[in-house]
């Protein structure tokens, strides 16, 4: 068998063996609480939130990140993320890519009228809260146990009658509730559904590099494209594109001067999706090429 050949059969071997999509779902009261989404590797997906819901994500294969408006984590299948109702997105690297062939992930979807429900509890009765929007979270035997008996009842839906769900939601929030110190379930679940008001301008810092588009930042400011274009230049003076596109060429000028990476490489960490493009705006910064502009 030639070389050729060889390449050709392991790689054939390697598609056929990828993640295709999968998604799993058990409803209480005609709402999502538990999910299971199995998936080839992607670059960026959001996660929106549609009725304030919480939620609790364990993965269950592969590796995977979480961008949202102050925080970016990264997960595997030794850590869960607990996260309150805001928009956020999934993200995969090139490094994270090569952990496997995709990812799978299991949730648990907690909302407030279902707790409330569930639980008997009035959650406006509570002040408590938590100092974090998402929080990484790691799995314990306790979690692992709880993570496994929540697959086994997505593969056999037949297995989750009511009285089942009821209780794995109870035993979530139990497990939780301790684990987070909370004085109690209903502190724990009240503070859920209470996020962080994050400024504006430290959304934007936080993730001027990130290679997000206007419309994914609109997104992580829970604001409308329009909205956000509207606040961004009554808060920076300067439109949107103009001032991260300016940004991201005055970091890269200064990685040029004390970093030895080529230039491709440089433009990417500074969130350029082509050479090209970085090429463009640097030069018309600079007068100069970054080649150029390095030797200068």
């Amino acid at each position: 068998m030639t070389g050729v050949l060889q390449d050709i059969i392991l790689l054939y071997n390697k598609l056929q063996s990828k993640l295709k999509y999968e998604e799993k779902y058990i409803k209480y009261k005609d709402r999502i609480v538990f999910g299971k989404q199995s998936m080839p590797y992607f670059d960026r997906i959001p996660k929106t939130y549609f009725e304030d819901e919480a939620c609790f994500v364990f993965v269950n294969q592969g590796e995977v990140s979480v961008r949202s408006q102050s925080d970016y984590i990264n997960l595997n299948t030794n850590n869960a993320i607990l996260a309150k109702c805001l928009n956020y997105f999934f993200e995969t690297n090139d490094k994270q890519k090569q952990a496997g062939e995709g990812i799978e992930v299991i949730a648990v979807i907690i909302y407030p009228a279902l707790v409330e429900e569930l639980f008997e509890f009035d959650l406006s009765k509570s002040n408590f809260t938590f100092d974090y929007n998402i929080k990484q979270i790691k799995v314990d035997r306790l979690l692992e146990n709880f993570k496994e008996s929540i697959d086994i009842l997505l593969d056999n839906p037949e297995l989750a009658d009511e009285s089942i769900i009821r209780t794995k939601l109870k035993e979530f929030v139990l497990l939780m509730a301790k684990s987070q110190d909370a004085p109690s379930q209903l502190d724990f679940l009240a503070a859920l559904f209470k996020p962080l008001d994050i400024e504006f301008k430290s959304t934007i810092q936080h993730n001027l590099y990130a290679n997000l588009s206007i419309d994914e930042l609109a997104r992580l400011c829970h604001l409308s494209t329009s909205s956000f274009k509207r606040k961004f230049t009554e808060t920076f003076n300067t439109s949107p594109k103009k001032y991260i596109s300016q940004k991201k060429v005055e970091k890269a000028a200064a990685l040029l001067k004390k970093d030895s990476s080529r230039v491709s490489e440089i433009a990417y960490d500074v969130g350029f999706d082509s050479l090209a493009t970085f090429n463009r705006n640097f030069t018309a910064t600079y007068g100069l090429s970054p080649s150029e502009y390095r030797l200068s």
